[in-house]
């Protein structure tokens, strides 16, 4: 029995364990009209990707302990000094500088509110949210950049006063462990795996 491949980093290296390809037999396109020809073969496989965070990693980390961290630009000879980035960037855009990391929590659960939004019936592949997906897009007091998300429950309108909403049981350590729900919802209409 094989174990999934897994990836750590050691002495600025990684160290990769475990299987990352699985073979899958090919089977047969056969063509129902013409007497079960055969047409082809399909070719099944499985790649794992390795996905560096980098400076970002410490954004998805704090998600799955129910934090919302955001960047600041502190440098006093810039143009934009004090400005809140969210999403997270790791160097102000004007100066270059490395941005401060601040926690944007208490403001998220006392000012988001949502700027604009979708609804989207029908989704790509791989997709791991349930449909409809509501995505908003969110603003914060203070902050000069709108977050892009989604809505758990309810249906969204633009002014919304939204709170968010952290997978800290279970993460995976993505984007999806942040979502948002209507301000007032309670804590046993979230969804599973879900806190304050």
């Amino acid at each position: 029995m094989s174990m999934y491949g897994q990836v750590f980093v050691k002495n600025n290296q990684y160290k990769l364990k475990g299987v990352f390809h699985h073979l899958t037999p090919n089977t047969p396109i056969r063509n129902a009209d013409d007497g079960w020809k055969l047409m082809g073969v399909t070719n099944p496989r499985d790649m794992t990707y390795i996905h560096s965070y980098g400076g970002e990693a410490i954004f998805f980390e704090s998600l799955s302990q129910g934090k919302l961290l955001a960047t600041r630009c502190d440098n006093p000879d810039c143009e934009t000094s004090g400005t809140i980035y969210i999403p997270f960037r790791i160097h102000c855009p004007d100066c270059l500088a490395k941005n401060t990391v601040i926690d944007l929590t208490d403001i998220a659960k006392k000012t988001a509110r949502v700027h604009t939004f979708m609804t989207c019936a029908r989704s790509g592949a791989f997709n791991l949210l349930d449909k409809p997906i509501r995505f908003i897009n969110i603003e914060f007091d203070g902050v000069a950049t709108i977050l892009m998300s989604y809505l758990s429950i309810g249906d969204p309108t633009i002014g919304m006063k939204v709170v968010p909403i952290f997978k800290t049981c279970g993460p995976t350590f993505t984007i999806l462990d942040l979502s948002w729900v209507p301000k007032g919802t309670g804590q046993g209409q979230l969804p599973e795996g879900f806190s304050f």
